[in-house]
């Protein structure tokens, strides 16, 4: 009964820290204490150290967990006082619960914040030696979620070895210790990782690596109470993730100091393991090892990193750019030593080495110059343009060798490597690194000959051609059918790269080449056969052989005079040869083009080598008819134009007959509305197919449109000024009171005698067309005066609707206003006789009484002011 009691006190001690996600990361550690008090045993101190992360929802660091030992000779588990034979450490005071020491890089930006607590449990135990010593080991489950390089739900296993006999022999050893500080690193930005240890041990050397974290077994929670003996599994890391690149590619340790470096990945919490090998005179006695989850945070680390090609080969004129985080400012120095110029502000500059020419260059860039929080980064450039990579294939057909050659040329250095990869589909082993390379294909059709070359400076570049391996020798001939004259020699032609054979070997020279001479006395077939280093190709040609040349020039005929003509003939001649050759296009072809005034005989001779034929064709012209239209008329719109037109045929057509009165004869009239062009086509008997034709326009003179102007008033001795418009010439009538009747604008000036004048303006264009217009205008026998009516009905009735001033005897109206009774303007004008609606921002407005001012010049000069109050009435 007791000892059931105390396994259940001993389960509830254990199982209050029931998840372990809060734990980031731990180290189990040994210290030797000194001998034990049975023979060939000795006191070790044990002390489990744990981080935790106080971002975290889990639960505190436990004041003790429980930890395994395993003989490593026999892997029996060592009897203790805790659940299941294991062992209790316990939280050592001081220092308890304590933070851990965050190290920031300088010039950081977005810091994140970080809050890490470690706390150390210890034990004294008494070990007998073993040959093969003792490992420790404490289990939790469940790291945190969300990691980048291992799965979720993965926990963890702290353990150390203790060194036996075997190892060790008669000396004792205690273990290295990781330090407490953790680094800040930002996302993709250069960072360390301090995971240096310091060994107790005087001539200890520690090799440092990075290794496999263990995941947590059956552990279920942070107090679990059974943790497994060795050997461990790793936990899953996530592609493209290993143990050795838990950062991936871009990070490293230095296995001498232990400390991680390079550029960080993006956001995130990665799981790393450090592991240490202790070596002893140089034999390897124990692994130590500590595993953390390291945060990648957003934040920025002032860093300068200038991007640019290291060589380039292709001009003078390089381009820079940077990649620096936490950058205010930029410092280029481009290493030119042909000026003090060679500098730049600019973030992504450029600099010409083109007087400098060709060499090495120190290229420096420093952000944020002449601040607390500057850096600087160092390159070095070399310019050495002028690279220019190529080759040539030369080869027959697939079963003979090509030879490759090489055509690279280089400014600068040397030529020192060749990659070549010949394209050849049916083998792997198709490459070579010789300058000039022989492949033979073991297939015809076409490859991709792909060439990689480099010089001594640096610079490289790749190249690719098609090239065509055919399954037989290019075999082309000049021609292959030809007809000749009998008796007449004829050279053959083939080209091609091979030995020649023509067959049949009858009246044949030079046979064996690739132009023989051939006199054959009939049609004979010439066979030829190209020979390429076992690659063959065959091809034919006919030679016609004739007695006499056939020639049919075409029938005589008869065209117009001055027209075009192609002569024509049937022949199986090969050479031609018209005559008069004047007026021809070309006289040696079968079919030239004749341009002739008058009647012509022409004689073709058609001939193949000595043979000839001759035959004639005679063209006869004859002229034209003669269409004669006239002068163009000109006519005033609406009237009509007599037509008087001649021709020299046996008839004509007009076109287009519309507006004529009569389009069967010469003299039609025309009656069009607008200008119109006719064509008065004539035709004959006498041989000429083609019409005559001759054209006239009738011009329609644009309607006059004459204008007086608008009916005015005026005052008694004002002067008026009429404006007529629409011609060229006017006469005005009757003459009462004008200074000029023939002009376009009169002044007219009337007396008291006079009420009421009406004129009428008759205007004339050019050619005499007319039109009239009329203008009243009415003599008030007052002084100058504006009238406003009292009273308007904006009703769309069209009468009334607007309210405006009728000035008399005002050379102009200053404005015109009107005001709502609360003074507020809701018109204005300076044009006579432009009105109110009686409505306001488009809103019509109610009956009501408004007040106008108006303000004017008369004709005299002298200012005319009034007002008077209008009623608008709905």
């Amino acid at each position: 009964m007791k000892r059931f009691l105390l396994a259940i006190i001993i389960f509830i001690a254990f199982a209050a820290p029931s998840f372990a996600a809060h734990i980031i990361g731990g180290e189990m550690r040994y210290s030797y204490v000194g001998p034990g008090s049975s023979p060939n045993s000795k006191l070790y101190r044990i002390t489990l150290l744990l981080f935790r992360d106080n971002g975290s929802n889990g639960a505190a660091l436990a004041g003790s967990y429980v930890v395994g030992v395993f003989n490593n000779d026999n892997g029996v588990k060592v009897i203790g006082t805790a659940a299941n034979n294991n062992w209790l450490v316990t939280q050592d005071s001081p220092p308890g619960i304590a933070s851990v020491p965050i190290i920031f890089p300088p010039c950081i930006g977005n810091p994140p914040v970080l809050d890490y607590q470690y706390a150390t449990y210890s034990m004294i135990i008494e070990l007998p030696d073993t040959q093969n010593g003792y490992t420790i080991t404490y289990q939790t489950c469940c790291r945190i979620n969300g990691m980048a390089n291992v799965g979720n739900s993965t926990g963890s296993t702290y353990n150390c070895v203790i060194p036996g006999t075997n190892q060790l022999g008669s000396d004792n050893d205690s273990s290295p210790q990781f330090g407490l500080p953790v680094n800040v690193i930002c996302r993709n930005a250069p960072f360390t990782l301090n995971f240096a240890a310091t060994d107790p041990n005087p001539g200890d050397s520690l090799v440092y690596s990075l290794c496999d974290a263990y995941g947590g077994g059956a552990a279920v929670n942070a107090g679990f109470m059974d943790p497994a003996g060795p050997p461990y599994s790793s936990v899953s890391y996530s592609s493209p993730y290993t143990s050795s690149n838990p950062f991936g590619t871009g990070a490293s340790i230095n296995p001498q100091t232990g400390i991680i470096s390079g550029i960080a990945p993006d956001l995130g919490s990665y799981v790393v393991c450090v592991c240490i090998n202790v070596y002893r005179l140089g034999v390897l006695i124990a692994t130590h090892r500590k595993d953390l989850i390291v945060r990648v945070s957003d934040c920025e680390i002032t860093s300068a990193v200038a991007n640019f090609t290291p060589v380039t080969c292709d001009g003078f004129n390089v381009s820079f750019s940077e990649s620096s985080s936490g950058a205010d400012s930029y410092f280029w120095d481009f290493g030119d030593p042909t000026t003090l110029a060679d500098t730049s502000n600019l973030s992504n500059p450029s600099w010409d080495y083109t007087i400098a020419g060709a060499g090495d260059y120190i290229i420096t860039l420093i952000i944020n110059k002449g601040t607390s929080c500057s850096d600087t980064t160092v390159d070095p450039l070399g310019v050495f343009p002028g690279f220019f990579p190529g080759f040539t294939a030369d080869g027959g057909c697939f079963t003979n060798p090509y030879q490759f050659t090489d055509t690279t040329r280089t400014n600068y250095g040397v030529v020192n490597s060749w990659s070549w990869n010949f394209g050849d589909e049916t083998t792997l082993a198709d490459t070579s690194h010789l300058q000039h390379p022989v492949w033979t294909y073991s297939t015809p059709g076409t490859k991709t000959v792909t060439l990689t070359v480099t010089n001594s400076k640096g610079c490289g570049n790749t190249v690719s051609f098609p090239i065509t391996v055919l399954d037989k020798p290019i075999l082309t001939l000049a021609f292959r059918d030809t007809l000749i004259c009998r008796n007449d020699p004829l050279q053959l032609s083939a080209s091609g790269t091979g030995v020649f054979s023509w067959t049949p070997n009858v009246n044949i020279t030079n046979a064996n080449t690739a132009t023989p001479t051939v006199t054959p006395l009939s049609t004979t077939w010439y066979y030829v056969s190209l020979a390429d280093n076992g690659c063959f190709n065959n091809d034919s040609v006919q030679v016609r052989v004739i007695n006499t040349v056939t020639l049919r020039a075409i029938n005589d005929t008869t065209i117009c005079q001055g027209d075009a003509i192609q002569l024509n003939a049937v022949s199986d001649g090969l050479a031609f040869s018209w005559t008069p050759v004047a007026n021809l296009d070309n006289p040696n072809i079968i079919n030239p083009t004749a341009i002739t005034n008058s009647t012509t005989t022409y004689t073709v001779v058609a001939s193949v080598g000595s043979c000839r034929s001759t035959d004639q064709v005679v063209v006869t012209t004859v002229p034209y008819p003669i269409a004669n239209t006239g002068n163009d008329p000109t006519i005033c719109y609406n009237t009509s134009a007599q037509l008087n037109a001649s021709m020299v045929g046996s008839s004509f057509t007009w076109s287009p007959v519309s507006y004529l009165n009569n389009p069967a004869i010469l003299n039609p009239i025309s009656t069009p509305p607008r200008t119109t062009q006719y064509i008065l086509s004539v035709f004959d008997v006498l041989g000429c197919p083609k019409p005559g034709r001759d054209t006239i326009t009738v011009i329609v003179n644009p309607r006059v449109r004459a204008n007086a102007g608008r009916d005015t008033i005026v005052v008694v001795n004002q002067p008026l000024q009429l404006n007529g418009s629409g011609g060229l010439n006017y006469v005005w009538s009757p003459a009462t009171g004008l200074n000029n009747t023939t002009i376009s604008n009169p002044i007219g000036v009337y007396g008291s005698n006079i009420d009421t004048v009406r004129y009428k303006l008759i205007v004339t264009d050019a050619i005499g067309c007319a039109d009239s217009a009329y203008v009243t205008v009415r003599v008030y026998k007052t002084n100058p005066s504006i009238f406003v009516p009292t009273a308007f009905t904006p009703n769309g009735d069209g009468l009334n609707d607007k309210i405006y001033p009728i000035s008399v005897g005002m050379e102009k109206i200053n404005y015109f206003r009107i005001y709502n009774r609360w003074g507020e303007l809701v018109f204005s004008t300076v044009a006579d006789r432009d009105g109110w609606n009686g409505n306001i921002s488009g809103t019509p407005q109610g009956t009501g009484v408004y007040v106008w001012v108006v303000s004017a010049v008369d004709y005299t000069g002298r200012p005319f002011f009034q007002k008077g109050t209008v009623t608008l009435i709905r």
